[in-house]
């Protein structure tokens, strides 16, 4: 009994042990703060810190800390116990000037170690510009936001680029805090990038406004979009515009008359509005790239390094060697071809290997590209692999860069399979190496049967059946085949016909994500099948569709209301559901069920 609790006591000491080794000791504040305001600095650490060290605070005035909040938890996680303390030191400071300012390092002491937290930096913004507030009875509701208190910017990083360079595209939404309390983002519209190749920069799910100074004044942003965009063509390239609908909370002014009875001002009450906010087209100017393209480039714009590797120098025949040519940079790597690597002709060539491993951030397309080269020899003797030739664009210096690899030398030998057939070695891939030895057909003089002249094949019923067959399946096909291509002409009826095998794409990708639980990507998918659904069974262009004009179009091909009323609820649904607090996993099933019924109905009704 001393045994079992002397090894409850261990393992409990030292879970509570392990979960207090791992230290951290964070500061956070807010990335922008207005002139004049006050902010809270705060240091967190999962333990019983002593000591702390704050840096100096010379741009800022201390009003108030540190203020100390302590939390405790403690859990058990198959059998190991973890206790954790927190404890949180909170300044309140004031900002003295404008400006951008960096808060150093803190350090704090947990059981007799030091531990140092994170810098800070911290942009003050200017104050708002002094401006007129009419107060007029019975406005309220969008009335009161003008075009300046909520707006969207496409941003470019660069107006001019060249051909294949990277840029970022930034849609932002600006809204003012003091007159747009922006609850929700409903109906995106967000513009294709024709004639790019795109990378989406991934953005975090816990996105919060940020305050912003912009001509003058300070607003609320939220980024909605951010992509990295590579031109595929020179020209000046237009990205359309597009459209959003916010959902705001907003006052509702009461109009009744003022009295001398009434002592205190009446603000009224708040409700949800709807504001569709429009994004206007931006251009890019798209430079051709320059001429004098070395020979061994092959589109490759950014800036790269090239290395390569070989597995061995020294085989036998029949021995794989691999060729390994590694490119990294920024750019579009994704795009970059694989460098001609010119084997031995006494060598079989295999398909190359190629791993991507890219990331992109708002700074570009950055990574790896690792192309591997397999090859056998099939004759002993001595090789050469020449250098490896690699250039590309550099956007910096506006020129071209070539790299090259050194020369492998390979030394094979006779293997044990080798030397019953020479091999012919002026061939440079498996499919056209031929053995000596095979080319020669002897004459047959046993097995040989006679066969009656009434009993052959040529001149038979047969014979001619074999002709006329395939000449009356060629006519048939051959009008099977221009009615086809007659209705794949009309591309409207094309689309309309394809428009439920579509849904039903899009709705499978829907169905896997909301096994996986993403509630935000589903709802994006169900509309993305609906709206597309709609667009090519009713032969509109996504673009022009909208609410009313697809409730007058269903009208018009004899939809009933209880079915349009159906789909457009599903369509309101997915659009507040996703900036809406989490949903159960049956509220996104019956959803789902609903979506998939409601097209079939409609596939029943609308015949094309």
């Amino acid at each position: 009994m001393r045994k079992l609790v002397f090894l409850f006591v261990l393992f409990t000491t030292f879970g509570v042990v392990a979960g207090a080794a791992d230290v951290v000791f964070k500061a956070s504040a807010p990335e922008a703060v207005v002139m004049g305001e006050t902010f809270r600095l705060s240091y967190t650490v999962n333990g019983e810190g002593k000591d702390l060290r704050v840096p100096e605070l010379a741009d800022f005035e201390v009003l108030y800390g540190p203020a100390v909040s302590t939390s405790h938890s403690t859990q058990m996680i198959n059998g190991n116990v973890t206790s954790e303390t927190t404890n949180t030191y909170t300044y309140t400071l004031q900002s003295k000037k404008e400006g951008t300012f960096n808060i150093a390092p803190a350090t704090i002491k947990v059981k007799g170690a030091n531990y140092t937290s994170n810098a800070l930096v911290v942009k003050v913004l200017p104050a708002d510009k002094a401006e007129e507030v009419s107060k007029e009875n019975g406005r309220s509701g969008t009335a009161a936001v003008g075009k300046d208190d909520l707006f969207i910017m496409a941003a470019l990083s660069k107006k001019s680029v060249y051909e294949q360079e990277g840029f970022l595209v930034t849609y932002k939404l600006y809204a003012n805090p003091r007159k747009a309390n922006v609850v929700g983002i409903n109906q995106v519209k967000l513009p294709e990038f024709e004639g790019f190749l795109t990378q989406e920069v991934e953005l975090p799910q816990n996105r919060q406004l940020v305050l912003e100074n912009y001509n003058g004044k300070n607003y609320g942003t939220f980024i909605i979009r951010q992509a990295v965009l590579y031109p595929q063509r020179s020209g000046k390239i237009t990205i359309p515009g597009g459209s959003l609908d916010v959902a705001m909370r907003v006052q509702v002014a009461t109009t009744r008359p003022r009295s001398v009875f009434d002592f205190f001002e009446d603000n009224g009450g708040y409700t949800d509005v709807n504001k569709s906010v429009s994004i206007s087209p931006v251009s890019v100017e798209v430079k051709p790239l320059p001429s004098g393209k070395p020979a061994s480039f092959s589109g490759a714009v950014g800036n790269f390094t090239m290395t390569s590797s070989i597995s061995s120098d020294r085989m036998k025949t029949d021995d794989a060697v691999t060729l390994k040519v590694k490119i990294s940079g920024n750019g579009n790597i994704k795009l970059v071809k694989n460098p001609e690597v010119v084997f031995p002709n006494d060598f079989d060539i295999y398909d190359p290997k190629v791993d991507v491993d890219v990331k992109t951030t708002t700074a570009g397309s950055s990574g790896t590209k690792t192309i591997e080269y397999m090859a056998i020899p099939r004759y002993a003797g001595d090789f050469e692999i020449p250098s490896i030739a690699f250039s590309y664009f550099d956007t910096k210096t506006g020129s071209y860069k070539a790299i090259t690899s050194e020369p492998y030398k390979l030394h094979v030998e006779q293997g044990k399979g080798g030397g019953t057939s020479p091999v012919v070695s002026n061939f440079s891939n498996k499919e056209s190496v031929k053995y000596l030895g095979q080319d020669i057909r002897y004459l047959k003089v046993k097995g040989v049967r006679f066969v009656p002249n009434n009993e052959l094949f040529f001149g038979s019923f047969m014979y001619y059946m074999c002709y006329l067959i395939p000449a009356i399946l060629f006519v048939v096909f051959f009008f099977i085949y221009r009615k086809q291509v007659k209705e794949n002409s009309n591309l409207a009826l094309v689309r309309t016909k394809k428009a439920n095998k579509m849904a039903v794409r899009r709705l499978k990708n829907a169905g896997k994500l909301m096994k996986e639980n993403k509630k935000e990507e589903f709802y994006d998918e169900v509309l993305r099948a609906l709206w597309g659904y709609l667009s090519d069974k009713l032969s509109i262009p996504q673009a022009d569709l909208a609410k009313d004009n697809v409730e007058a179009e269903l009208a018009r091909y004899g939809v009933d209301d209880a079915l349009t009323k159906e789909f457009m609820d599903i369509l309101n649904t997915c659009e507040f559901a996703r900036y809406a607090p989490a949903q159960a996993s049956d509220a996104m099933d019956k959803l789902y069920e609903q979506t998939v019924d409601a097209i079939g109905k409609m596939e029943n009704t609308i015949k094309k």
